[in-house]
């Protein structure tokens, strides 16, 4: 027997479920039972959909790096970015002429 566990759901629809279960639980017209069942669905797609946000900064945070590895930022603390060019990135510009 395998444990095959469904795939998680995709940010947004994990944060649109999310969101119902909120406005259900704010009415406060489910019995107890009821209402701790969509308590806990509803702690399990907040941690998803937080895990799936640091995910996604992560990624920008390895596309802001700059050649050293160093984040680019301004004075204010604030991401730097820089049009894309193929010497940014390592790579030969294709004999491209000025």
């Amino acid at each position: 027997m395998t444990d095959e566990r469904p795939d998680p759901p995709k940010f947004e629809a994990a944060l649109e479920r999310l969101e119902a279960i909120v406005q259900r639980l704010e009415k406060g017209e489910l019995p107890l039972e009821d209402s701790l069942k969509l308590y806990e669905e509803g702690v399990t797609l907040s941690r998803l959909c937080h895990a799936k946000l640091e995910e996604a900064e992560g990624r920008i945070e390895m596309l802001m790096k700059d050649a050293r590895g160093d984040l680019t930022v301004d004075r204010d603390g604030k991401a730097q970015t820089k049009p894309f060019t193929a010497a940014a990135a390592g790579r030969p510009s294709g004999g491209e002429s000025s």
